[in-house]
């Protein structure tokens, strides 16, 4: 799964309205500055290019071994599996649970194992990173209701997978189910977006304010589409990604044809710092 897909809690509810988002706007604040929310990755150490097995500040010994990554401390470490403080070897898998549930901790931090294009790595969760204190909220359009639109889902036959350019500098592939059509200042336009477990939606797009006055491109996440395929597209909902709040994130850009002609003057535009 690409990252930044999944579900977040941030998917556009049946609830709109300017009372709906206010509250929509005040979770997210408080999801992207909780201890270990977005601000608090202060690293994702691929283990390609640890082959000595030791990744910079962080302890133990690490080591990928095929479908598990093998991780060897002592007490000098100073890490903990499931609570307990931890010595010897353990075989691990990937992360599926919120940081702060990771199965690994080094003091206040949490050392989360995740696998991408089956490559491991290794991400740190700080509560005092340098981005969560330094955050001073998220900037975003106020509610608008010119910018909820009625939405089609056509999905593909099958799924697609593109490769796009990622926010570290590194291709991978993106799956695509489909394309959610909408007509905006006169014409339709169209994201390929991908559809979760969940059946809800997920675009990445940009538009006219992308890199000026908004970030250099935002998530899109409808609500899952009615069995005729009609969905409601909120843009007051527009997201923006996790590399927004902390560089240590590997969104995946764009694909093409996700560039819009025109403003999307809604949502989440930046975050905000001190």
């Amino acid at each position: 799964m690409t990252e930044g897909t999944g579900s977040t809690g941030d998917t556009e509810e049946a609830a709109s309205g300017p009372d709906s988002w206010k509250a929509w706007h005040e979770q997210r604040t408080a999801t992207v500055s909780a201890p270990y929310g977005p601000l608090a990755l202060t690293g994702t150490h691929w283990l390609d290019d640890a082959p000595e097995g030791r990744i910079p500040g962080v302890a133990g010994h690490w080591e990928a071994a095929g479908d598990e990554v093998v991780l060897t401390a002592t007490g000098e470490d100073g890490l903990s599996l499931d609570g307990k403080p931890f010595t010897g070897r353990a075989a691990l898998t990937a992360d599926h649970a919120p940081p702060a549930q990771a199965r690994i901790a080094q003091g206040g931090r949490r050392l989360v194992v995740v696998r991408r294009e089956g490559l491991w790595a290794v991400r740190v969760w700080d509560p005092d990173s340098a981005n969560r204190r330094a955050f001073a909220g998220i900037e975003a359009t106020p509610y608008d209701a010119e910018w909820v639109l009625p939405g089609l889902y056509r999905p593909y036959g099958a799924s697609r997978t593109v490769q796009v350019p990622n926010a570290d500098g590194r291709d991978r592939g993106l799956g695509l189910s489909g394309e959610l059509a909408f007509h905006l200042a006169g014409d339709e336009h169209t994201l390929q977006v991908a559809e979760e477990e969940d059946g809800s939606l997920w675009a990445v797009f940009a538009d006219v304010t992308s890199g000026t006055s908004s970030y250099r491109f935002r998530f899109l996440r409808p609500s899952a589409p009615a069995a005729d395929g009609t969905v409601s597209v909120d843009f007051n909902r527009t997201l923006l990604p996790p590399c927004a709040f902390a560089e240590h994130f590997i969104c995946p850009f764009p694909p093409p044809g996700n560039t819009l002609p025109v403003a999307v003057a809604a949502g989440e535009r930046t975050a905000l710092t001190r």
